[in-house]
């Protein structure tokens, strides 16, 4: 079992670190990264799990990369997801990073929004899997964590006048 560490940084302090276990913000986010949804390659549709990708600044300091449980704020909502921040192995050989979130139970139109990103847990690192569906169900797995995260260690959830609106992907999460 991978025990928990709590890091007491943000931004690029967190930057340069090397993380080994499960470490989380304790409730509190640990990296916050702001910037435009443009379109991506469309993958993650195929199999339900759309994701918003994110442009951000040439030269941003980006987390360490890997997985994280995420709360993304669009238009003034927050909304739970899950964050991959690196390369999709399991899609193609591409080097350039990305970074691309998934919404679970939403599905909006975001291409031209501005969306934050604050990063709350440090989920897994990249690793490839055999197909895309294995990949979603591994990213199912991943928002259970997200969502139990934010239950026992965010005060108000993800904060959101429709956090107790549960979606039917959300509950699914939760029930696998």
């Amino acid at each position: 079992m991978k025990k928990e560490v709590r890091l007491d940084c943000s931004g690029e302090k967190c930057h340069n670190k090397r993380y080994e276990g499960n470490w989380t913000g304790g409730g509190s986010a640990l990296y916050t990264l702001t910037g435009t949804v443009i379109h991506g390659k469309g993958n993650g549709r195929k199999v339900g799990m759309p994701t918003a990708n994110l442009y951000y600044a040439e030269g941003a300091k980006l987390p360490e990369r890997g997985v994280y449980g995420v709360r993304a704020r669009i238009d003034g909502k927050w909304y739970p997801g899950v964050t991959n921040v690196g390369t999709r192995p399991s899609v193609d050989d591409d080097p350039r990073m990305t970074v691309e979130t998934f919404l679970p139970g939403e599905d909006m139109d975001l291409y031209g929004r501005e969306m934050t990103i604050e990063f709350h847990i440090f989920l897994r690192g990249i690793r490839k899997f055999p197909s895309l569906e294995a990949v979603k169900e591994q990213v199912d797995q991943d928002i259970r964590r997200t969502l139990a995260y934010f239950e026992e260690k965010v005060p108000g959830g993800y904060d959101n006048e429709e956090k107790n609106k549960k979606t039917a992907v959300q509950e699914k999460c939760r029930k696998n």
